[in-house]
């Protein structure tokens, strides 16, 4: 319970991971009550309210804060809502792509050898892809839908997590500390699994944070070419395809989700980078 208190105060202390935090937290929060705090249901259509303006501008409609888009739908619930498909795919991929990666980069950088090997080649094979391009083809393969894309995301940036926690494994392995578990005899997997991977710990925890917001990214290109979620869903990607042909008539159509798509993962960059520091003894001094 102390090293717990101990870490949420290094965190705290850490203005990028505090800042994001609390981004992150009200995003959270609102993709969680979206149905209690949403002004209107995100698909319900009115042609006789098409295309008003935010709250702020001449000819909004009360009721409408970021205006409405070319089907009258309210764009405030829609980003609300688009919040969840973002959310569940940044986490789920996020820590399926990292379990996947960190295990076989465990196994990599304390085993070496033939192991070593094979998996140091596929992770080279596998990063010779473009990454969204094989994201979408993968998409294409599994079908549309939130599990395919989690998945495909999952099976793409396994290789991120692989190459930095085989490296750091193999710095790991040469401290005294390690020396020192060897030589009392404990078994080598005790000493990957006890010693060695709460000290890659935090190199892990930061890379998920990052991979969080790539997980974004992708979902929302997914879903601008229409390989994620059904089109009845609101997500970010999808609103932002449709805005991209009423730039000149309704801006806030398009803009108001690439707000909401930057500032996520600018949050999850930032917290990324926030733990980093926070986690790492060796830096926090």
């Amino acid at each position: 319970m102390a090293d717990l208190s101990k870490t949420l105060n290094a965190i705290l202390r850490e203005p990028r991971a505090a800042t994001s935090c609390c981004f992150l937290l009200l995003l959270v929060t609102l993709a969680i009550f979206a149905p209690a705090l949403a002004p209107r249901d995100p698909l319900e259509q009115d042609l006789m309210l098409s295309a008003l303006p935010p709250a702020w501008i001449d000819g909004a409609e009360p009721g409408f804060l970021l205006g409405t888009d070319d089907l009258g739908r309210d764009i405030f619930s829609r980003v609300i809502f688009g919040a969840r498909i973002a959310l569940i795919v940044a986490v789920a991929a996020s820590f399926f792509a990292a379990a996947i990666g960190s295990a076989l980069g465990l196994i990599a950088g304390w085993y070496g050898g033939w192991a070593d090997r094979i998996i140091s080649r596929l992770i080279d094979v596998w990063m010779a892809f473009p990454p969204v391009l094989l994201s979408v083809l993968l998409v294409a393969v599994l079908g549309s839908g939130l599990t395919s894309v989690i998945v495909a995301i999952a099976i793409i940036d396994w290789t991120r997590f692989a190459r930095v926690v085989r490296a750091e494994t193999q710095a790991q392995a040469g401290l005294d500390y390690v020396t020192s578990a060897r030589a009392i005899g404990f078994p080598q997997g005790q000493i990957l699994m006890r010693e060695i991977l709460p000290n890659v710990a935090p190199v892990i925890i930061a890379l998920i944070s990052l991979q969080m917001g790539i997980s974004v990214i992708v979902e929302a290109i997914l879903s601008f070419v229409g390989l994620s979620v059904s089109s009845d869903i609101a997500t970010w990607g999808g609103m932002i395809a449709s805005g991209r042909q009423l730039i000149n008539e309704s801006w806030w159509v398009l803009v108001f989700p690439l707000i909401a798509l930057f500032l996520t993962v600018l949050a999850f960059n930032l917290l990324g980078a926030g733990l980093r520091r926070a986690l790492d003894p060796v830096m926090r001094r």
